[in-house]
């Protein structure tokens, strides 16, 4: 996955700085959340692409807001922890994390894990070829068809479909969509790139442009994916 956002929930400042500088150098967005409430706040407003969660937080043990997190979303979770017995891992992992990693570590081992984790996300979020009716989107090869037939479309465009493939039946807000789509353009929120885009990609993929079943709008809010296609 190329620039992924992390989320970062670590109520130790120095630590939360080496993992951010670290997971920066190697290209990804990083959020800093110090608290399980912030932590929960920025996961359900920014949509990270894995999140690393302490165990000791202030306000919520690390376990609880794992298991808050896992029922209304897959995303990948590493637990970062001093906690180092059987016990804790056992508990770590039946809360619903993907990974366990005790402190102190070596970055480069959280790195493996990281890349381990999202090649996972990334396999079971978009399966190599995904079907929705007569819409057929190959995510492997970036190729798409519509009742069999090629359907062209340019790399913002397709970076768009896979975002939305990627949350299926989730209205994504404008500002995620952009954030992910132009993540290193000024994109504001009045600007119409995004509605051009959108537009251009239901003439390629919508059996009726005018009455899309694929890409719905959600007014003053932003867009759905429905994979039903009815």
């Amino acid at each position: 996955m190329r620039n992924p956002t992390i989320l970062l929930i670590e109520d130790d400042r120095d630590i939360l700085t080496i993992l951010r500088d670290q997971l920066v150098m190697d290209n990804c967005k990083v959020l800093e959340a110090g608290s399980a409430e912030q932590g929960m706040q920025l996961f359900k407003t920014m949509r990270p692409d894995l999140i690393i969660l302490d165990l000791n937080l202030p306000d919520l043990d690390g376990i609880k807001l794992c298991q808050n997190i896992r029922r209304i979303s897959e995303i990948p979770i590493i637990m970062l922890t001093a906690r180092e017995s059987l016990a804790d891992k056992v508990r770590g992992l039946n809360s619903g994390a993907d990974d366990y990693i005790v402190k102190p570590f070596e970055y480069l081992e959280l790195a493996a894990r990281i890349r381990a984790c999202l090649r996972r996300s990334l396999k079971e979020c978009g399966k190599e070829k995904c079907c929705f009716g007569e819409l057929e989107v190959r995510l492997g090869t970036r190729e798409v068809f519509l009742q069999g037939n090629p359907v062209y479309l340019t790399k913002k465009e397709f970076d768009l479909l896979e975002l939305l493939i990627c949350y299926p039946g989730e209205v994504l807000s404008r500002d995620f969509i952009c954030s992910q789509i132009w993540p290193n353009e000024e994109v504001y929120s009045w600007s119409r790139a995004l509605d051009v885009h959108i537009r251009r990609l239901r003439k390629k993929i919508e059996p009726d442009p005018q009455n899309p079943k694929f890409i719905i709008t959600h007014p003053g809010v932003g867009y759905r994916f429905d994979g039903s296609g009815d």
